[in-house]
């Protein structure tokens, strides 16, 4: 090989490891997404939602990049944004404070079917957002590119 084929190969090899590299990070003032589903009525489960979007939360800001996560209640899950039986709610209060960049997104399917039950509306936390199906509103956010993860 020539000198000058093995500069080119070089740079190339270079190039291709910087854009490798990068892979995973977000370009400059790119925004990451993170959807967490909860669907089962456990304290452990619901504990471990709130630690993985506290922990991701927690890392961005570190790195000076901006991050949004939702975390969709449904089915049972639900049951962790209820104000009357969440085992979690002084957290969701800290949430609400100290992490503005995570929404609660509460199924209204799930919730509807709570009030026939019932015969009322079951109460939220504060920081409940009612959206009208934590399946499909999972589904939207993949397709716009969230990062979906059920701990």
């Amino acid at each position: 090989m020539t000198g000058w084929v093995k500069r080119a190969l070089g740079a190339l090899a270079a190039v291709v490891w910087i854009t490798l590299a990068g892979l995973g990070q977000a370009a400059a003032g790119e925004v990451h997404h993170l959807a967490l589903q909860i669907s089962d009525n456990d304290p452990q489960k619901m504990n471990t939602v709130l630690n993985v979007a506290a922990n991701v939360s927690r890392h961005y800001n570190e790195l000076g990049q901006q991050v949004e996560i939702q975390v969709v209640a449904f089915n049972r899950g639900l049951n962790m944004l209820r104000d009357d039986k969440s085992p979690v709610k002084k957290r969701l209060a800290g949430f609400a404070q100290s992490m503005p960049n995570v929404v609660f997104d509460a199924c209204n399917n799930t919730l509807q079917g709570m009030a026939r039950k019932e015969g009322k509306v079951p109460p939220l936390v504060a920081n409940a957002v009612v959206v009208p199906s934590g399946a499909v509103r999972l589904m939207e956010l993949g397709e716009q590119g969230w990062v979906i993860i059920r701990p």
